[in-house]
């Protein structure tokens, strides 16, 4: 048996159980720049245990819908923040924690201009650019030790519009 995703636009408040939807909406928090740019302050909870902030680039691989989730991720000592680097959306896939093991997977499709960071310890899937050229800015813990867990589904899941 396969169990069925639909995609939902991505809203900050469907992700705050998740973690951060950085994006400039609504007025400015302050205005920099000799008045010629509008600053959206402090988007995000970047937090991690240890080690430092790292910024990465990232190249996925283009996926199309529908999409086979087999598998999610998460990261317990660190966020992960993946802000794209063009107006392209992306698919991102968050599940609830019970006990060590996801539940309830969602998936959400994001508008232009906005970017996501995940909480420390969300569940979450693979980088999943639904464009070329598929090029992500990250933001994530730099530091010793393995800082990542993976969860294989039993039952599979199919991600659909």
């Amino acid at each position: 048996m396969t169990m069925r995703i639909k995609t939902e636009p991505l809203t900050a408040e469907a992700f705050a159980p998740y973690g951060d939807v950085m994006q400039a909406a609504g007025t400015p928090d302050k205005m920099i720049n000799q008045g010629k740019c509008g600053r959206f302050h402090d988007r995000a909870r970047l937090d991690f245990s240890d080690g430092r902030a790292g910024i990465s680039i990232f190249k996925g691989e283009k996926e199309t819908l529908p999409l086979p989730l087999q598998m999610v991720e998460r990261h317990p000592d660190g966020s992960q923040a993946f802000v794209p680097m063009s107006a392209d959306p992306f698919l991102v896939v968050v599940a609830e924690d019970d006990g060590g093991v996801p539940k309830n997977p969602r998936a959400f499709i994001t508008g232009p201009g906005q970017a996501i960071n995940f909480h420390r310890g969300t569940w979450h899937g693979v980088l999943a650019p639904l464009s070329e050229p598929g090029l992500f800015t990250v933001i994530d813990r730099i530091g010793n030790g393995a800082n990542l867990e993976e969860h294989w589904f039993d039952v599979p899941y199919v991600i659909e519009e």
